[in-house]
């Protein structure tokens, strides 16, 4: 069971003093008309006097820097504090359109004006997000490739090309360095609390974006250079994350006790808890989760301290060390190699839907992209935050207590999300994307036995050359290796004869079955994620051989009936239909070739090093001949004899191999 932390803040002494203090230290007034000129500029030079550097003339002293500033930032805010909302949009409107966000702008001053804590700090979330996406864009007007980390952005040699250095020093001193005020990285990896970031910070951001605009104006006036914005991020499958039940009204009223019983929730913390319950209720979806990441990691981060014996690594680190974010709390080891112990606390389930979430490359990686300012919030969808939500009230509701009342009053509210949690299965790691895929093509082949073909056309087949033999030997051949394999597929009740279970009705079935098994995704060596990945490129083969003979097959159906082929067409598309007849079987082999890899994928490390490259390579050869099969099949290469050719080497190759490599001793000196 956690412990409430005892100390009031996450951020260690020395970044406590730069975030809290020094900022503070002079009291001096510092007159807003050295800031912003009659016309409403911001006067650059001003604010780069108060930029200060150590004695090499090319560091920034950041202590300095932030000391000297601190008047000018309340200044600032006091001058904004000062405006109506209409004055506001009256002067600096318009200097926000360079970062295709400008009601964010326009939000984040309402917010400066209601003095809630936690709205400024989401306001400063979102600016810093945008602002980096933003000043990305800008720097793509002369670089090639945008840095992923907004300090190497700022110290780009491109930024001060169009913005100048003294601009980019300034933005400097509030972000992009650990030694810096930091202020996007301490709020979105859930160190700051709301009182802890001063509203003057905020106000200062607003300024000084709105004084790149005008810096921007003229660059692009003087240039004549079209700022061109990216894309955002899209969430193109939605439909695969229908994991969680709709959070129940009844749920939501006792989230506010939860988070005040819970010892997952640190107590300086909990109005960002609060508020993001009331984001999700008022349909402010990207609100809700903009607040619920860094609380969760924050969170995490306690878990992590408490079970690895480490609580120095609660706190900010200072600038020499990284912080402990997502990836040091969700990984196999800790920095010292000792195992973390973080995954026996969570559990499998909620140890694979944060990765889904977080950090699988083809899953939404909503922290990046929510944090690099590459989503558009106001269409953020509700399914990605009802889940997360739902997913962070099972992981409040399950550090109460047990001995807590509260426990037993809430377990009917709260049991259909514990039992979606616990039950949850990957949906974005490579090998479970690589299970649905194979699915999906074993749904395709099955419309092979489908395929429509004139009334005709099997008199003419057995004209064709050769035709029984190539039919009848392959047919054999998968038949032949499919047993080699049969030892090595476990628990297959569905299938009574696997030995022949290509030639049968049941055999989309037992593929569906397979697939289906869980198979450890946490934590997969190098070899085995290697694998993995050849084998998705196997099974994106083998899906678009069987979309090319589907394609072809109905096109030249049609074209058949209509009397549309000429002689040379017919023979080839009878070439085709006998091709189909032959290629079934083995199409449906290559399926059951991925699947038991797949099954057998934990066994890969097992291997010395050079059998390991010898597999590899017959993987490879698999790989291969399916991308030759998926140009043989094409309507512009349309070379149906080359795909009975193929196919006979491959698998000469295939039964060679497993012979030889892979069959256990016994089953080698019984084979003919």
């Amino acid at each position: 069971m956690l412990k409430t932390l005892t100390v009031g803040t996450c951020l260690s002494p020395a970044v406590h003093y730069m975030v809290c203090e020094v900022g503070f230290e002079l009291q001096c007034s510092y007159d807003i008309r050295r800031i912003l000129t009659i016309n409403n500029e911001v006067c650059w030079q001003t604010l780069s006097e108060n930029v200060f550097y150590k004695d090499t003339g090319q560091c920034l002293d950041f202590i300095q820097s932030v000391r000297q500033l601190g008047p000018v930032c309340q200044a600032i805010h006091t001058h904004l504090a000062s405006l109506s909302s209409t004055e506001f949009e009256e002067r600096f409107g318009w200097c926000f359109h360079w970062t295709d966000n400008a009601k964010l702008f326009r939000r984040a001053f309402y917010a400066l004006k209601s003095l809630n804590g936690v709205n400024i700090s989401l306001s400063m979330m979102k600016i810093t997000s945008c602002l980096e996406r933003s000043l990305g864009d800008v720097y793509l007007m002369v670089g090639k490739e945008c840095p992923f980390l907004l300090r190497d952005l700022l110290a780009s040699a491109e930024l001060a090309e169009i913005l100048s250095k003294p601009v980019m020093d300034v933005l400097k001193v509030f972000l992009g360095s650990p030694e810096s005020l930091n202020l996007r990285n301490i709020l979105w990896h859930g160190f700051a609390s709301p009182d802890e970031i001063s509203p003057k910070y905020c106000s200062t951001l607003l300024l000084l974006t709105a004084g790149l605009g005008q810096l921007l104006k003229t660059y692009l006036s003087q240039t004549q250079s079209p700022l061109k914005h990216r894309a955002y991020f899209l969430f193109n499958n939605l439909k695969d994350m229908h994991l969680f039940p709709n959070i129940s009204e009844e749920a939501l009223f006792a989230a506010e006790l939860l988070i005040a019983k819970s010892k997952f929730v640190l107590p300086h913390m909990a109005s960002f808890w609060i508020e993001a319950i009331a984001a999700f209720q008022q349909n402010r979806y990207a609100d809700c989760i903009i607040l619920l990441l860094p609380q969760l990691e924050c969170s995490l981060r306690l878990v992590f301290t408490a079970v690895n014996n480490c609580p120095n690594r609660m706190l900010t680190a200072e600038s020499a060390v990284l912080y402990t974010t997502f990836d040091e709390i969700l990984a196999e080891q800790l920095d010292n190699e000792s195992e973390n112990q973080v995954p026996f606390i969570l559990g499998e389930p909620a140890m694979e839907f944060l990765l889904d979430f977080l950090n699988h490359q083809e899953g939404p990686r909503i922290r990046d992209h929510l944090s690099h300012g590459e989503i558009q919030l106001d269409d953020f969808p509700k399914e990605i935050a009802s889940h997360l939500l739902g997913f962070s009230l099972v992981i409040l509701y399950k550090h109460l207590g047990h001995e807590d009342d509260f426990l037993k009053e809430m377990a009917a509210i709260f049991n259909p999300l514990n039992e979606a949690a616990g039950s949850f299965k990957s949906v974005f790691h490579p090998i479970a994307l690589l299970q649905k895929q194979v699915i999906e093509c074993g749904d395709s082949l099955q419309k092979w036995t489908h395929l429509p073909s004139p009334p005709e056309h099997s008199e003419q087949i057995s004209k064709v050359e050769g035709a029984a033999d190539p039919e009848m030997v392959l047919t054999h051949e998968a038949i032949y290796i499919m047993s080699l394999h049969t030892h090595q597929i476990k628990d297959c009740p569905v299938a009574e004869d696997l030995d022949n279970c290509l030639l049968t009705n049941r055999w989309f079935t037992i593929v569906t079955n397979l697939c289906n098994k869980h198979i450890k995704k946490l934590f997969c060596h190098r070899w085995v994620m290697e694998v993995v990945g050849v084998l998705r490129k196997v099974s994106t083969q083998l899906c678009l051989v069987s979309r090319n003979v589907i394609f072809i097959s109905e096109l030249r159906y049609e074209q058949w009936m209509q009397k549309a082929l000429r002689s040379r067409q017919r023979q080839n598309y009878i070439r085709m239909l006998y091709s189909i007849k032959v290629l079934t079987p083995i199409l449906r082999l290559f399926v059951m070739l991925v699947i038991v890899n797949l099954q057998n994928v934990h066994t890969i490390p097992q291997k010395n090093l050079v059998d390991y490259q010898k597999y590899i390579k017959y993987l490879k050869s698999i790989l291969q001949y399916t991308e030759n099969m998926s140009s043989c099949t094409s309507l512009e290469k349309n070379r149906w004899d080359e795909t009975i050719e193929i196919t006979r080497r491959i698998l000469l190759k295939i039964r060679v191999f497993n012979e030889n490599h892979e069959l256990p001793q016994t089953m080698r000196d019984n084979q003919p």
